[in-house]
C-alpha cells in the first residue's frame, strides 16, 4: 500500500467499475458508500439502473454491501432494505466496521474493495482495513459549499493517483 489517502483507482461512476476484472482477481465483497457514491443525497430508493448494476455484481459471484457513515440510520434502512445489506454509523475511516463485514461474509481483505466518493473516510478507511483496493468514485453531485470545499481539499490525493497510475 502507498500513501493511505491516495486512491488505488479513480472512476467516474460505479457503472464504470470493471466487474469482470474484479471477479477475475478474486474479489468477493464490494463495500460501497451510499451518499454521493451509489445515489444522490436524499434519494429514497435505488434507481432501476442501480438495481440492475447490483444484480450484475451478484451474477459475478460478488456481494455488494453498503457501508455508510450516515447519521440517519433510517435513510440507509429505507434505501437499502430489500436491495442490498448495509451498515449505518460505520465510523469510517476506522477499520472496525470493514473487518466486521468481512468476517460476516467470510472474506479476507485481499477479496474486498471499497468504493466511495470521499478520500478521508472511504479511501482512508479501505486502506486502514488493508483492503485489496480503495476505489475513488467521483461524487454524483457537488451541490453544496462544504462538498465543493472538501472536493478541493482532496484534489492532491486524486492527483497522486493519476500520477502513479491505477493499482488495480
Amino acid at each position: 500500500m502507498g500513501f493511505p489517502l491516495t486512491p488505488d483507482k479513480i472512476i467516474d461512476s460505479v457503472y464504470d467499475l470493471d466487474l469482470d476484472g474484479l471477479a477475475a482477481q478474486g474479489i468477493r465483497l464490494i463495500l460501497a458508500d451510499l451518499d454521493n457514491t451509489l445515489a444522490r443525497y436524499g434519494e429514497t430508493a435505488p434507481s432501476p439502473r442501480l438495481r440492475a448494476w447490483a444484480e450484475e455484481v451478484e451474477r459475478r459471484g460478488m456481494t455488494l454491501f453498503v457501508l455508510s457513515n450516515g447519521r440517519k440510520p433510517r435513510r440507509s434502512k429505507t434505501f437499502c432494505e430489500g436491495f442490498v445489506p448495509y451498515l449505518s454509523h460505520a465510523s469510517k475511516p476506522h477499520a472496525r466496521s470493514f473487518r466486521k463485514v468481512m468476517e460476516e461474509y467470510g472474506c479476507t481483505p485481499a477479496e474486498t474493495v471499497m468504493l466511495g466518493d470521499q478520500i478521508f473516510t472511504d479511501v482512508w478507511g479501505g486502506h486502514n482495513a488493508g483492503l485489496r483496493a480503495a476505489i475513488y468514485v467521483r461524487a454524483i453531485a457537488l451541490d453544496s459549499l462544504p462538498r465543493k470545499l472538501r472536493y478541493g481539499v482532496e484534489a492532491p490525493f486524486r492527483g497522486l493517483c493519476r500520477l502513479r497510475g491505477d493499482k488495480l
